[in-house]
C-alpha cells in the first residue's frame, strides 16, 4: 500500500531533492558582487541592489540529473507490491544521489575566483539527508518483508 512508512520517506526524499533547484549550494561574497551555484546554474548579484540576481551561466546536465534522481525516489514510491525492486531502486537512487553531489561540487569548483572564501548553504547538506530518508526507506522495506515472511510462516 502507498500509506507505508517507506513511502512517506521516499516522498521526503523527492521533496529534499526538488528543494535544492531552489536553494543555493554555495555563496561567495566579494565587495561589489555576491555569487552563488544553484543546480540550476550561476548566479550574480550587486550587493545593495535589491531583486533577484542574474543568471550568469546554466548548468543543464546538472539541472536535468536533479529532476531525474528526484522522480527516481518519487516513482519507486509505486513499487510497493515488488518490494525487492523497491529496495533495488531505492539503493540505486542513494548511489546517484552521492555522485549527484559530487557532481555538483565539480560544478562548484566554476566559482569565479576558486572556491575559497566561499560558504556553503544549505543546498550543500540537502543530499546528505536525501540519503538519510532513502536510508530510512530500506529499513522500512526490510521491516514489510520481515513482517510478510512471518504472516506466511502461520499460513
Amino acid at each position: 500500500m502507498i500509506q507505508r512508512v517507506q513511502s512517506i520517506w521516499l516522498f521526503l526524499a523527492a521533496i529534499v531533492l526538488v528543494l535544492m533547484l531552489f536553494l543555493p549550494v554555495l555563496t561567495k561574497e566579494n565587495k561589489t558582487v555576491e555569487t552563488s551555484i544553484h543546480t540550476v546554474g550561476l548566479y550574480q548579484d550587486v550587493v545593495g541592489k535589491p531583486g533577484p540576481g542574474l543568471l550568469k551561466e546554466q548548468f543543464t546536465p546538472l539541472l536535468i540529473t536533479n529532476i531525474v534522481v528526484a522522480l527516481l525516489c518519487f516513482v519507486n514510491i509505486f513499487n510497493f507490491r515488488k518490494r525487492t525492486l523497491q529496495k533495488r531502486i531505492a539503493v540505486f537512487s542513494i548511489i546517484a544521489i552521492g555522485a549527484f553531489a559530487f557532481w555538483c561540487s565539480i560544478f562548484a569548483q566554476k566559482l569565479p575566483g576558486g572556491i575559497d572564501g566561499a560558504h556553503f548553504d544549505f543546498g550543500a547538506y540537502l543530499p546528505a539527508v536525501s540519503i538519510l530518508f532513502c536510508v530510512l526507506a530500506i529499513v522500512g522495506i526490510n521491516k514489510d518483508e520481515k513482517l510478510i515472511r512471518s504472516a506466511e510462516r502461520l499460513r
